[in-house]
């Protein structure tokens, strides 16, 4: 059962490390395709914020944040193969910050094919964000249960 856990953990994990792999292969000296595609949903996920909150975003290289996400995925996913619950929260943060600015399905119209594609990948990261979730609340009450076994009466 720990070697089906483990498999589990690494096929899941796969989706993370294939694609920090990829972002940092096109790295390069200006953070890559990557960063020239996060530029304008950032802008527009900077200017949402500073509508509605009235927090100004500060101005960030994207490279810089690309390289963060590369660091994010590599880090969570190796802590997460062993099992660890600091893997699944470095995940966890990644997807919630990924996927807050780059499906922005909410900016197109219900009719439009950009609407729905955005849609469906921000579905699919809400997926692997349950996952996480699930993981890390497994990871606590099995943690917990251990912890009140009963004392024998000798």
């Amino acid at each position: 059962m720990a070697f089906i856990s483990f498999l589990g953990r690494v096929v899941f994990v796969s989706v993370f490390v294939l694609s920090a792999y990829q972002e940092f292969n096109e790295f390069g000296v200006d953070g890559g395709r990557a960063a020239k595609s996060f530029r304008p949903k950032f802008d527009i996920f900077a200017k949402h914020v500073t509508t509605h909150t009235g927090f100004e975003v500060p101005p960030v290289e994207m490279k810089n944040l690309v390289l963060g996400a590369i660091i994010m995925k590599g880090l969570g996913s190796l802590l997460f193969i062993f099992g660890s619950s600091l893997g699944a929260f470095i995940l966890l943060l990644h997807q919630v910050i990924s996927i807050a600015i780059l499906y922005d399905f909410y900016n197109y119209d219900v009719d439009k094919k950009q609407f729905v594609e955005l849609f469906v990948k921000f579905t699919q990261g809400l997926a692997l964000l349950g996952a996480l979730l699930f993981f890390i609340g497994m990871k606590n009450s099995i943690s917990r249960r251990s912890s009140k076994k009963k004392v024998k009466m000798t």
